[in-house]
């Protein structure tokens, strides 16, 4: 400690202006270098955010870029405009750490804690291994998703019946459903449609009902109440046989439709030539997946099962009546489909009139039958003494996708985290469907298909990120030494992420993915500043004992003098990062889903990772400087310079 005083008192006199200034320069120096090298690696680790594609890029590129000029702004004030400000501030006596109340605090709290661990290098090692260790059970254990569920503050309930449901029937079974919901006291609205619009991107069979359920505030709900409660109690209210219920979001719906042609969380599409087979595989799929856990509304899209009104023109009677084919055509296309007449025009508005049989008419198929045909022979006749009409059955809707033809068996994942649900579906339809015909063959699509995407992108990106970043810490430091020591903080600062996911109850997803990508570059640049520190209590005590034999116990002053000094700095890089996102870490509300799996890890992380700085990194420094002594009888250290 004798060091360390003197080193204090040093600073204690009226410093005259030209060494003031001196010192400003020497020390803005000193940091530029790391300060502006650490900034460089958070940017670098931010990297793979750029690559992302589909939802995630949307939802992430404004992070990145807004984080990437505030670092760029943050490294040009901290290198140019905060000298400039010591320069024209700070007069006089400068202070030094041991009169500051808040270092003093933290110095006499950290004193001890370092001096014993750099005492016993070895059990502090073999505890920091102990506690990555133990971490591995808890990554097997952590689920994975594709992003974390938004709640939206509303619910979609998507039930499907049978494909050869009338209009009628769809209309019944859509408001017998939205009034049951509507009695729950915890919904404030409902509002149901059956069908499609009249437009070509609605795709929507009347066979397939969705109802916008619009929820009270939480505050408005009962006791004990929670969203899953309130789903499965409205499943139970509106169960119908021939009716498969399906549970979603009416926001993530959109996105799923409009990105994968999904609209539950997971589908599997079935691919081939022939729609009896594929339905037939489909069935099989269905039936291998039911009973995994977590896997909720089940539901095979039925490819048969619609019913077509087949008219086939008996040609051998038309000429009998006198007929020709076109004018059944044309009897036929105005009775039962209508046709267009003209176009009226009210005010802004052009509306078409097309001319058909009534309702009544068209709806029964004796009715059908007698249509009547004017001949010019034997006057009018029925349409079913030239034509054959029955009922057949076919596709209710025929999908393709890259040329083929396509089903799909859907499902939603509640209650378990989606990618084991997902792999333990796989592994029950590999188990159970042994090989599939040639020309066919399955595919999984949905959010486990963005899911998928995300993690092969980042599985590229991030191992080239890392070595730019080793590149980049070789470059500050001049030694794969000290660049080994800084990226051994990596391991400790992501089991902090870890440990916190798994007490929040958080499953791993892009946006805990941008989390700890966060942490790697703030984890880099506080071991970077402890490293400079560090080497320059060494140039300090070589330039003491320039001559002399440097003992072990020097080495460990120094080491203490390196740590303990500069812990105020240290500690404000991490407490800004950490005070910065409280707030968004106790945010609630809609769209803290999706902030919150990004600052946990990130917090958390920060304190495994500044525990690690503060204690396990001086001990590793000591030990390689030991080592160092040994072997050649001198240490190495970097004097930065410029």
């Amino acid at each position: 400690m004798e060091n360390l005083n003197n080193n204090q008192i040093r600073h204690t006199r009226d410093i005259p202006e030209p060494e003031r200034v001196q010192i400003i320069e020497r020390s803005a120096r000193k940091v530029g270098r790391a300060v502006f090298f650490s900034i460089l690696v958070t940017l670098v680790s931010f990297a793979p955010l750029l690559f992302l594609t589909g939802q995630e890029e949307k939802l992430f590129t404004p992070l990145v870029l807004t984080k990437t000029f505030v670092m760029i702004g943050s490294a040009f004030t901290a290198i140019f405009v905060v000298p400039l400000l010591m320069r024209l501030l700070m007069k006089g006596r400068l202070r030094p750490e041991s009169q500051n109340p808040i270092s003093r605090f933290f110095i006499r709290l950290y004193g001890p804690v370092i001096r014993w661990s750099l005492r016993w290098k070895k059990t502090v090692l073999a505890i920091a291994v102990l506690i990555v260790l133990g971490s591995i059970p808890v990554i097997i254990r952590t689920g994975s998703e594709f992003m974390p569920p938004l709640d939206e503050g509303s619910l979609l309930f998507m039930p499907v019946t049978l494909p050869d449901v009338s209009n009628a029937e769809a209309k019944r079974i859509l408001q017998v459903q939205d009034r049951l919901i509507k009695s729950v006291p915890e919904v404030q609205n409902v509002l149901g449609k059956a069908g499609r619009a009249n437009t070509a991107t609605d795709n929507a069979p009347m066979s397939m009902i969705e109802s916008i359920i619009l929820l009270k505030p939480q505050s408005e709900w009962r006791e004990g109440m929670t969203k899953e409660k309130l789903i499965a109690e409205l499943d139970e209210k509106v169960k119908i046989p021939g009716v498969t219920n399906g549970w979603t979001m009416p926001i993530i719906n959109r996105i799923n439709m409009l990105a994968t042609g999904i609209r539950t969380d997971v589908g599997v599409k079935v691919y081939g030539q022939n729609l009896d087979s594929i339905y037939a595989i489909s069935l099989d799929v269905e039936k291998a997946l039911k009973g995994v856990e977590g896997l909720t509304d089940l539901y095979t899209e039925r490819l048969t099962g619609g019913k077509y009104l087949d008219i086939q023109i008996k040609r051998d009677m038309l000429g009998r009546y006198g007929l020709s084919l076109d004018q059944v055509n044309q009897v036929i296309e105005t009775a039962l489909g209508g046709m267009s007449l003209t176009n009226t025009i009210e005010g802004r508005e052009r509306f078409t009139i097309n001319v058909r049989l009534a309702q009544d008419y068209r709806n029964d198929l004796s009715e059908i039958k007698r249509t009547l045909i004017q001949t010019p022979q034997a006057g009018p006749i029925p349409l079913s003494s030239v034509a054959d009409i029955t009922l057949t059955d076919g596709p209710a809707m025929i999908s393709s996708e890259n040329a083929m033809l396509r089903g799909t068996v859907l499902f939603n994942v509640r209650g378990r985290d989606l990618g084991n649900v997902v792999e333990d579906a796989r592994q029950r339809v590999a188990d159970h469907i042994k090989k599939l015909p040639k020309g066919y063959y399955l595919e999984w699509s949905g959010q486990y298909e963005n899911k998928i995407r995300a993690e092969q992108r980042l599985q590229f990106i991030i191992p080239g990120v890392l070595i730019i970043i080793c590149f980049i810490l070789y470059i500050t430091f001049n030694s794969w030494k000290e660049m080994l020591i800084v990226l051994s903080s990596m391991p400790l600062a992501l089991i902090g992420g870890v440990y916190s996911l798994y007490f929040f109850d958080v499953n791993f997803s892009v946006a805990v993915a941008v989390g700890f990508i966060a942490l790697f570059g703030v984890a880099v640049e506080t071991g970077v500043l402890m490293i400079v520190y560090l080497n320059e209590s060494m140039q300090r005590l070589s330039t003491r004992k320039q001559g002399q034999q440097i003992e072990q116990k020097d080495l460990r002053d120094s080491v203490y003098e390196g740590s303990v000094l500069r812990v105020r700095p240290k500690l404000m890089t991490v407490m800004a990062d950490m005070i910065g996102l409280l707030p968004v870490l106790l945010a609630g509300g809609v769209g803290a889903d999706v902030i919150k799996p990004i600052t946990i890890p990130f917090v958390f992380g920060l304190v495994s990772s500044t525990l690690y700085v503060l204690v396990v990194l001086p001990v590793i420094y000591l030990w390689v400087k030991e080592y160092e002594l040994r072997k050649t009888g001198s240490i190495a250290f970097l004097d930065i310079k410029e």
